[in-house]
């Protein structure tokens, strides 16, 4: 176990006042290591001390206002490092720190890490509308000291003119948290994180900048670099988790994948994530778990607001207490999600990329002396990744298709339901392609209120990139299949293809010790299980759907019912 104490979101609960309280023995303020090191220690405890690089990441935003792309493992503490930066830069006068963060639950998370800093944070984003008003008056008035948002505001007009352009004289940090998602070489492009491009032009010369990720390999670092503009500085660190025990193992059918986990996860203490990749593999793999005695919950995408969102907020909280066994994620379970204590990583296939595996794996084992990361593969897994690597780049047609029906509208503006039904694309598709087209430097595509507009600009798809893209990401599952044959020490495999330069043998995955961490046969009788759990299933929502709502049944019944 890693016994050094830092900050980051993990971090038990403090009292804000144990960062802002000073003695007559304070170091002067304006002696950025001693000032720091002081509120760390006071935040947790008078043996706490940095870990390698945080304290140079701080001192060189702080100092010299530099920009800065932070690559370490996740568990590092990023986030410690933008709180406590931003905290120096207010002590000294500066103006507030922006994030620019990826996930809701992940913004939810970061506030209540800034406030036990002693930081005052608010957020904005599409569920909280209604306090704009009085967050804008509250930054007005100096009384914030951290801005949360989300990359999509970015495209909200009523935002950046309400609130990002006022700012942006006196922004002192501007942050661009899991700063992957810029890069269309990254394994979790989003293009809205394109959008920053266009605001640091238009931030002064004394603002510093910090982008982090956990996750990238040299062609994303390059990229992300260059999306940043120059100047940027490049601080690495070690990949590999020492208490981290990788193996991999082929089970050629779902049936012994889900007996291999539900005779497998009992003997794991602590509790723990099972990835797959699909919504109807979470809910049958953690249906057929709970059949066996074993709390499993899914835990899949959609649903933003309301019930459903509330549903997986609490599934996350009974995670991070131990107070269930396992969570059948699909990916939606991702960035953001922070349990130091997780105490196994197992994927049901295989991801799309090393890259994928490596920022889901890489949550277990940061606060225990042994944790587990054991990738199950077999028949199936391609023809699921092929679909998803299709999906990801949406077809020439379907650019030209956008773009004609918004000409043809043309100065009228038009909704995406009106559009994808009059030029025959699905709506998530036709999104897809407005959101790409939208972040391009001389946008085609341009959106006011909820209608979308053609600006008259030229557009070309570029074919010969979307296809190099293409052959990149089949490319990155072969070295995925290369991982799962196990033909060298798995966690050096995982940190060469990051481009770690400090890759070498772990000395405990299965290719390391010689022989399997867990035994790779499920025993036959829970094979047997799954199997005609998966096989009654169907006929279970076969019934289900042919029975009759009961006030049907009810008028039919009152139909027939003979008057008189």
């Amino acid at each position: 176990m890693d016994d050094q104490l830092t900050l980051d979101m993990g971090a038990e609960d403090l009292p804000v006042r144990s960062l802002v309280a000073t003695t007559s023995s304070s170091p002067d303020p304006d002696d950025i290591p001693s000032r720091a090191r002081e509120l760390l220690r006071a935040s947790l405890g008078p043996d706490a001390d940095f870990r390698d690089g945080q304290l140079e990441a701080i001192t060189a935003l702080v100092d010299r206002r530099a920009h800065l792309l932070v690559v370490q493992r996740t568990g590092w503490g990023k986030s410690s490092v933008y709180f406590l930066t931003t905290r120096l830069l207010r002590d000294r006068g500066a103006g507030p720190t922006v994030l620019v963060s990826p996930l809701l639950a992940l913004m939810r998370d970061q506030v209540r890490a800034a406030e036990r800093l002693g930081v005052r944070a608010v957020r904005i984003d599409s569920t909280n509308t209604d306090d704009w008003d009085s967050i804008v008056e509250a930054m007005s008035n100096d009384e914030v000291d951290l801005l949360l948002v989300s990359p999509e505001r970015l495209a909200n007009s009523g935002f950046v003119e309400r609130v990002l352009e006022p700012l942006l004289d006196d922004i002192g940090l501007f942050v661009v948290d899991e700063a992957h998602c810029i890069s269309d070489w990254g394994h979790d492009f989003r293009p809205d994180y394109r959008r920053i491009k266009s605001v640091l032009p238009r931030l002064g010369d004394d603002v510093a900048i910090l982008a982090t990720t956990a996750t990238a390999n040299d062609a994303v670092v390059q990229d992300v670099v260059d999306q940043l503009g120059g100047g940027v500085e490049v601080m690495r660190g070690p990949l590999s988790r020492a208490s981290l025990k990788l193996q991999a193992i082929h089970l050629r059918g779902e049936d012994e994948r889900m007996a291999w986990l539900a005779q497998t996860l009992p003997k794991i203490q602590g509790s723990g994530i099972i990835y797959v990749l699909t919504k109807a593999h979470a809910r049958r793999v953690a249906a057929f778990l709970t059949s066996q005695g074993i709390d499993a919950q899914p835990y899949t995408g959609g649903g933003q607001g309301g019930g459903e969102e509330q549903h997986k907020l609490e599934i996350e909280r009974r995670l991070l207490a131990n107070d269930i066994k396992a969570v059948v994620a699909t990916p939606a379970l991702g960035m953001g999600f922070d349990k130091p204590d997780l105490a196994f990583v197992m994927h049901f296939q295989l991801p799309q990329s090393l890259i994928h595996y490596y920022q889901q794996v890489g949550r277990a084992g940061r606060a225990v002396d042994d944790a587990y990361g054991v990738l199950l593969h077999g028949d199936g897994d391609r023809r699921i990744t092929d679909y998803f690597i299709g999906q990801a780049f949406p077809p020439v047609t379907a650019y030209e298709s956008v773009l004609s029906g918004l000409r043809l509208a043309a100065p009228k503006g038009m909704g995406v339901t009106t559009l994808a039904k009059n030029i025959g694309l699905g709506r998530a598709l036709a999104e897809k392609v407005l959101g790409q087209l939208a972040v391009e430097v001389d946008p085609p595509v341009r959106k006011s209120g909820s209608s979308w507009y053609a600006t008259g600009v030229d557009f070309q798809v570029d074919e010969g990139r979307m296809a190099e893209l293409l052959v990149r990401r089949h490319a990155e599952y072969e070295r995925m299949l290369g991982y799962a044959r196990g033909e060298r020490c798995l966690m050096a495999f995982v940190a060469a293809e990051l481009d770690d330069p400090g890759a070498e043998e772990c000395g405990r995955c299965a290719v390391c010790v010689g022989g399997p961490i867990f035994p790779e046969q499920p025993s036959a009788e829970l094979v047997a299980a799954a199997a005609e759990f998966k096989s009654e299933a169907p006929r279970k929502r076969a019934t289900r759907r042919k029975r009759p709502p009961k006030t049907t049944a009810r008028v039919k019944r009152r139909r027939r019912k003979p008057k008189g």
